[in-house]
This record gives structure tokens, sequence and C-alpha cells, in this order.
């Protein structure tokens, strides 16, 4: 047994999000066997990822607040507390919190045998998207 030291808190970059978003991080991956990787993921009113996939796929688990999904195509679904949402490999996906109020996930998903493969960020989602997902 391993005893892990907690990372610090990280706020996500603009790049990849809209608005204020910050991860703690709860499982990574500490040797090559290890795949897992789940992290709590927190969102200010408003933010939201880019359009992204995950090369395993991802599981979304809403811990407070509302989430909004949306896989590219497909409308958008709200995600309330207790309420799990599973993005398949390859989809590619955006989720963020609504206007009103803050949203915490348990973001959970395998790393691919190349970790920099694992998630594959693409454009943001445009202020007229979200609008659309409210």
């Amino acid at each position: 047994m391993q005893k892990l030291t907690k990372p610090a808190t990280t706020k996500n970059p603009p790049e990849q999000f809209t608005g204020d978003v910050w991860l703690d991080p709860i499982a990574l991956p500490q040797d090559p066997s290890q795949r897992m990787v789940v992290a709590l993921v927190r969102f200010a009113p408003g933010a939201r990822t880019a359009w992204h996939s995950h090369a395993k796929g991802q599981t979304l688990h809403v811990v407070s607040g509302v989430a909004l999904v949306q896989s590219r195509g497909e409308s958008v679904v709200e995600v309330h507390p207790g309420e799990t949402v599973y993005c398949p490999p390859g989809e590619e996906h955006w989720h963020g919190a609504t206007t009103d109020d803050f949203m915490e996930h348990l973001a959970m998903l395998e790393n691919a045998d190349d970790a920099a493969t694992t998630t594959t960020w693409l454009e943001h989602v445009t202020d007229e998207e979200y609008a659309a997902a409210r």
C-alpha cells in the first residue's frame, strides 16, 4: 500500500476552458501500470470546457450544482447532483456550469497508452452555443 500525497489544486488553462475552473486531483497514475485518472473539478458560474474528446471515454459524476453536458450534434443534458453521465471514446463533447451556480463533478477517465493522447482538446464552445444550452 502507498498513501499518496494530495497534489495542489490547480486552475485550468484558458486554452481549454472558458471561465474559472479548478482541478483537485484524486487519483493520478504513479507508474505505467496505473491508468485511472480521477479529479474533482469545480466550475464557476458560466464556466465550461472547450469541445474535447477522450481516447478511452470519460465518466462525470455531479457532486453539486447542475452540469450542462453536450455531445456534438446532440441536445444539451442537465445532470444533477448524484447523477452520472458517460461520454464514449472519441465522442466530442463539452461540460460546464449553469450561469447561476457553481458546479462540481468527479471526472473519471483512463489514460491511453500514450498519456499525451488521452484527451484531445478542440475549439472553445462559443457564447452562442453556450447560450443555446440554457
